[in-house]
């Protein structure tokens, strides 16, 4: 989502086109990414940095185009249980968070730039993994 709002990001291209033929009733994220959109979008260096309005006013384009998937206390308890039993560790959690994201919406395809985090997640998730190219 980031890749698709910078022109001059190396994946903008495929990841603006992407987005573009996204429609709600086929496409969703991770509710929890929408906050990381609005905290990357606002605190990159400088000239690429914009402001809170700014970075809302594409949240709101996010959203008009994306289901947001949010987990529940179940949910969250489930992917820990697998992650430990997985011997994930860090940040790999965050990941695997958004990957409950995308069985609970049964997703058929994760798009992602970050192939080699998910493939780590499971052959349910490494099934569906692609780059938006």
């Amino acid at each position: 989502m980031i890749a698709a709002f910078y022109p001059d990001h190396p994946h903008h291209t495929p990841s603006f086109g992407l987005l573009r033929r996204s429609r709600v009733s086929q496409s969703a994220c991770a509710l929890h990414s929408l906050a990381e959109v609005y905290c990357n979008l606002t605190r990159m260096p400088a000239p690429a940095r914009v402001g809170p309005d700014q970075a809302l006013l594409y949240i709101a384009s996010l959203r008009e185009r994306l289901t947001q998937i949010a987990l529940v206390d179940t949910d969250y308890a489930q992917v820990l249980e697998s992650a430990a039993a997985a011997g994930l560790a860090g940040a790999a959690v965050y990941d695997a968070l958004l990957a409950q994201c995308a069985l609970k919406f049964r997703a058929d395809v994760v798009y992602t730039w970050n192939l080699r985090d998910f493939l780590r997640l499971g052959p349910e998730i490494a099934a569906r993994v692609r780059t938006p190219a």
